[in-house]
């Protein structure tokens, strides 16, 4: 029997959700490694699809497409364009079909091939394709390996809000390969940082040196350990309360009431999902002072933390604030009229708010404008 090589550093988190459960390898050079971990993770599963876009695609399909083809995978390659766009109904529909087209069943998988967009989108299609099919996430960004990639919420944007319709489907695998980070343009690398500054908020208040260590960007090992602990947290969270039925999970949703409406408002693509959770954050740290025990010092270094990695903290004057709190009022946090909102007591303890008003979201929004 021929042994096949392993990874030198491989990292792991596992999620526990009882049948539903699942592996997070974390280290370089994974991608390597896919078609072993298909085997390990689902045996007897042989067709797949790989789903990437137009950026990430030309860069890791062919080695992603290589290693299946070794494990003895029939792969078919679907590309989508790069960009919160291909996030859509329509685009789920031209997946599935090609698909359909491959001649998939409920014995094939899908392998998201990306960024947050494919993970979700790629999550949606496998979700819904023949009532479920089993999926591998595989991001390749920053943002997705310490975020989307992990806890199985799935979904497409509608024009009216962002992951209106949608589905819960865990992941039977992820592979998150750190080395695919080092392709990453300055902007996206420094918006996944949004979402690693928001679990240090809200549940890991001694990862903030790290970060800090990380705006170097250089240290191989220290951001494959920085993404796991990353992914812990996460998986912590979902453990506790996997669908958000019990208030634990929508703590994940710290920054994302006005971050979401800042990046509708926007129009999708024009501000990165981090950019907007950014300002997101800044106004739920502003509203922690002003409602909570949060310090003014805390507050700030939130900001200067932020502002190290060129995220904005300033809302810009073309964005109406009654248009935000429209968008807001459709978001899937807002129940009866009332918004359950995430607020800090201090840095690394946050909990779920139903006292914050749409004043308060007035006031926070006027004061990401100073």
């Amino acid at each position: 029997m021929t042994v096949m090589p392993t990874p030198a550093c491989r990292l792991h988190v596992d999620v526990d959700l009882g049948p539903r459960s699942y592996r997070v390898d974390v280290g370089p050079g994974l991608l390597e490694f896919l078609g072993q971990a298909a085997t390990e993770y689902l045996p007897g599963h042989n067709r797949c699809i790989i789903l990437t876009d137009s950026k990430v695609g030309p860069l890791y399909a062919d080695m992603a497409k290589e290693s299946l083809e070794r494990a003895g995978c029939t792969v078919t390659l679907a590309t989508v364009p790069s960009g919160e766009a291909s996030k859509s109904l329509a685009s789920a529909e031209e997946v599935c079909g090609k698909m359909a087209r491959a001649g998939l069943d409920r014995k094939s998988f899908l392998v998201a091939l990306g960024g947050g967009v494919i993970g979700d989108l790629g999550g949606f299609c496998a979700a819904i394709y023949q009532r479920g099919i089993p999926y591998i996430q595989c991001p390749t960004t920053v943002l997705s390996q310490v975020d989307s990639s992990v806890g199985g919420k799935t979904g497409v944007n509608l024009p009216e809000a962002k992951n209106m319709v949608g589905a819960f489907h865990q992941p039977a695998h992820v592979v998150a390969d750190t080395r695919t980070l080092s392709s990453l343009p300055p902007r996206e690398w420094n918006e996944g940082f949004a979402e690693i500054i928001k679990h240090a908020c809200i549940r890991d208040a001694e990862m903030l040196p790290w970060i800090e260590r990380a705006a170097e960007r250089g240290e191989e090992n220290l951001m494959a350990e920085l993404i796991r602990r990353n992914i812990a947290i996460k998986a912590r969270v979902v453990e506790e309360d996997e669908f958000e039925t019990k208030g634990v999970r929508a703590l994940l949703n710290f920054g994302h009431t006005l971050g979401h409406a800042i990046e509708a408002a926007a129009g999708y693509g024009t501000l990165l999902h981090g950019e907007a959770i950014s300002l997101g954050l800044r106004a739920a740290a502003w509203l922690s002072v002003r409602l909570s025990t949060l310090s003014e010092a805390e507050a700030e270094a939130i900001t200067a933390l932020l502002q190290r990695f060129d995220l904005p903290v300033k809302l810009g004057a073309e964005f109406e604030t009654e248009e935000l709190l429209r968008i807001a009022r459709m978001d899937k946090k807002f129940e009866k009229g009332r918004v359950r909102f995430v607020l800090l007591k201090k840095l690394g303890d946050a909990y779920l708010s139903h006292e914050v008003t749409e004043e308060d979201l007035r006031a926070a929004i006027q004061a990401l404008r100073a």
